[in-house]
């Protein structure tokens, strides 16, 4: 990871009448001096009680951060603030945490970060950015038992009884209580009074969506919000974490993981070139769509070490023993129908799918060594939507058998149940954002084009949703700019989830969003390509660019220059039409 010592325009300090200006770090992280800046929920609109005697204020001096993907290596000092509150009639109790720049660094900003999966928070994964940018930072446990515990720990009940406080909580209540509480605190605590505070919001998968959540609902309490690669849509997106399973079973066919992964790399060889740069990115996975022929690959040979188990828990695999073979029509076939998503059993588009040059994580499959055969290996992220959340169990995997009869219409079903079952808490995709768009408010929205856990596709089923919505008698161009004064889109060269890909090393990756944001929100400089920067690989420490969507890269005189071009047939080729549901899909 490079370091870093941007510095970004303080506007927001600019005038602000601060009694802490003079304090130093240990100044205010005192548990008594926390205490009196605990804001009162009377005036900021909430019915909790803060809980006083919980306080924690602990002092963290030139500490060094270092190897995150949003936002740059530095050394910080902050206050690690902890406390608890409950919900007036409720017996409960909800943990947030806050760390505070030292008074010389505050510059008037405020952040609340997200998580990911089933977690609501990333621990302190995320809180360094904010210090970066002069910002308090803030996470929250949902009321989830601490900053561990997921939601799926509380959700439901018991087997049939849904617990509808935690998902409301983790759907976006939390959040919104977090930032209330959150702002007026940073307020007291660096004694603001009436000065401008400047709210923003980061995060990224259930994070992104967290995001949009506050800025579908709550216009008009962020001034701005990152949202990447957000799990929107989410019972649809749960459920999709199970389609490859399902082509699998259908066709018969289990591939070995290295005939994937090969698969994969050789979609990567030939589609490299397409975007006009020969530097081992997929650039355009849209013309990679319309021109590369997986057929190409038949009989390619395949070699894979032995590896031990993983744990991720995103993608947690068996030990694996050595494989070597030849790419089959077996595995193309099941590596097409992945690609092409899910269809109903009368041929009817019920969801989309990865992006070619993305690898094949849900469909892992596992060794039977005493079969010596390879088995399907059922997605765990996926398992877990229809057991614990349409079933009601409290359970987490499919019982032995269960998975047997389930076909590409059972898919369709629990992604259907799941949309009327949760369309007011989890959906998240509320395309009418006139409110936040009235209010000022900004919108960073990335996805990685090789995202293999959220399909890049439905990040642009968002932006395209918003734009129709609001801008309904525009043409397409029109509204494209309408929107872009506020809300942009853009998908990011051979990233994958959240992250960097070690599939297409050389691709950049957008690190320093929340200086472009800060940059947008207060000084009205809009970001018509995004700021990226390789953090890996045979280029690192390359600065590029990423364009707008809808216009796509295409690189020229020998990959050494770069125009963001309109293309319609590979704006086309992103644009879904699901006809198997009778409702619009936002």
């Amino acid at each position: 990871m490079r370091s870093s010592t941007l510095a970004v325009t303080a506007a927001a300090s600019a005038g602000i009448v601060n009694a802490a200006a003079s304090s130093t770090l240990s100044d205010i992280c005192t548990t008594s001096y926390i205490q009196q800046s605990l804001p009162d929920p009377a005036t900021i609109g909430l019915a909790v009680t803060l809980n006083s005697a919980s306080v924690t204020a602990n002092a963290v001096s030139n500490t060094t951060t270092t190897g995150n993907f949003f936002f740059p290596d530095a050394t910080i000092s902050y206050c690690n603030v902890t406390f608890t509150y409950s919900h007036t009639g409720r017996e409960d109790s909800v943990l947030v945490q806050y760390w505070l720049p030292a008074p010389a660094n505050f510059q008037g900003r405020y952040l609340s970060t997200g998580g990911g999966g089933y977690a609501i928070n990333s621990q302190d994964q995320s809180l360094p950015g904010g210090i970066i940018y002069g910002a308090s930072a803030g996470i929250t446990d949902g009321g989830f038992g601490g900053f561990t515990n997921n939601f799926d720990t509380a959700f439901p009940l018991v087997n049939g009884t849904a617990n509808h406080d935690s998902l409301f909580m983790f759907g976006y209540q939390a959040h919104h209580e977090l930032s209330l509480i959150g702002k007026q605190f940073t307020k007291n605590v660096f004694g603001m009074g009436d000065n401008k505070l400047y709210s923003y919001y980061q995060g990224c998968s259930e994070g992104g969506r967290e995001g949009w959540s506050q800025v579908q609902r709550y216009a008009d309490q962020w001034d701005g919000a990152i949202t990447g690669a957000p799990a929107m849509r989410f019972a649809h997106q749960q459920v999709q974490h199970l389609y490859s399973n399902v082509v699998q079973k259908t066709l018969g066919y289990y591939p070995p993981p290295c005939e994937l992964d090969m698969i994969a790399n050789l979609t990567i060889a030939a589609c490299d070139p397409m975007d006009g740069k020969t530097d081992g990115v997929v650039a355009r996975t849209d013309l990679c769509k319309l021109n590369f022929d997986l057929n190409s690959t038949l009989g390619e040979a395949y070699s894979c070490a032995a590896a031990p188990a993983s744990t991720n828990p995103f993608n947690p695999t068996p030990a694996l023993p050595a494989q070597n073979g030849t790419i089959s029509a077996e595995g193309i076939a099941v590596a097409a129908k992945i690609i092409d998503g899910l269809l109903d059993s009368q041929g009817r588009r019920a969801y989309l799918s990865y992006q070619p040059a993305a690898t094949f994580v849900d469909a892992a499959t596992t060794y039977n060594d005493e079969t010596n055969s390879w088995e399907l290996s059922i997605s765990s992220l996926g398992s877990e939507f229809p057991v614990r959340f349409i079933e009601l169990l409290d359970a987490s995997t499919f019982d032995a058998g269960t998975f047997d009869n389930v076909t590409y219409d059972t898919l369709r079903d629990w992604m259907y149940t799941g949309w009327q079952l949760y369309e007011d808490t989890l959906q998240t995709t509320w395309p009418d954002l006139t409110p936040f768009q009235a209010a000022g408010g900004k919108v960073l929205h990335f996805h990685g084009e090789s995202d293999n856990s959220i399909p890049t596709a439905s990040s642009v089923r968002y932006h395209e949703s918003v734009r129709s919505v609001m801008y309904p008698n525009m043409s397409f161009n029109e509204s494209t700019e309408a929107l872009g004064d506020w809300y942009r889109l853009f998908l990011v060269p051979g990233a994958a989830h959240c992250a960097t890909n070690p599939y297409q090393p050389n691709g950049p990756f957008p690190q320093t969003n929340l200086a472009v944001l800060i940059d947008w929100v207060e000084n009205g400089k809009t970001p018509t390509t995004l700021n990226a920067t390789v953090l890996q690989g045979e280029f690192e420490g390359e600065e590029q660019q990423i364009c707008a969507w809808p216009l796509r890269p295409m690189w020229s005189n020998n990959g050494t220059t770069m125009a963001c071009e309109y293309d319609q047939a590979s704006i086309d080729s992103w644009i879904y039409d699901f006809d198997s549901f009778p409702m619009t899909v936002y």
